[in-house]
């Protein structure tokens, strides 16, 4: 569909200005930081049963409760930051989330201390390159990341979410083979160095 300024994009961005942005800026695009992988599978694990707009919009308040998603300060959160969370209004209020997250912090810093980098490990599961889109909500990628996540305590990470993670990290290009952003994504991935291990 075309966006506010006439150029084709994917339909689902072209809901709200918010989505927009996020799209053109940022969904299907590769990254390689450990802290921007580790604040999307957590802010995923926050979307579940809700709508990425409402994340999006309370994404700066997740980052300043969660001290921007830096591991090693989530790491050492207690129940008493648990309780404090559970106060804050300005992100998603559900215990279990918050704990999820808590804890995928510290299994994030285990895995970091075997596998060199949150990064290395997951680009191991990018998939082929297809030339077109896939219209699912999991695959035989997100599968195997997923369910490799959990074998290390990983928690709120299951296939779909793995997967709109994947699709957010670049990991797969499924822009719309007619949106402006689909070349760019790919040129975006072909000057990208996958991190080693």
């Amino acid at each position: 569909m075309a966006g506010h300024d006439g150029r084709l994009r994917c339909a689902w961005c072209t809901v709200t200005k918010d989505y927009e942005a996020y799209h053109d800026r940022e969904w299907g695009f590769p990254v390689s930081s450990d802290q921007r992988l580790f604040e999307k599978l957590c802010l995923e694990g926050f979307q579940a049963g809700l709508s990425w707009r409402t994340i999006l919009r309370k994404r700066e308040a997740f980052r300043e409760a969660f001290h921007g998603f830096d591991p090693e300060r989530v790491a050492r959160f207690g129940e008493q930051d648990v309780e404090r969370l559970l106060q804050n209004a300005a992100i998603i209020r559900h215990r279990g989330k918050i704990e999820a997250t808590i804890n995928n912090a510290r299994r994030m810093l285990e895995l970091v201390e075997k596998e060199s980098s949150l990064a290395a490990f997951i680009w191991q599961f990018e998939p082929e390159r297809l030339p077109e889109p896939e219209i699912v909500s999991e695959t035989a990628a997100s599968r195997a990341l997923s369910k490799e996540l959990k074998k290390r305590g990983w928690k709120f990470v299951g296939p779909t979410t793995v997967y709109a993670f994947m699709q957010a990290m670049g990991l797969v290009n499924d822009h719309a083979p007619d949106c402006a952003m689909r070349e760019k994504a790919e040129a975006a991935r072909a000057a990208f160095s996958v991190p080693e291990r």
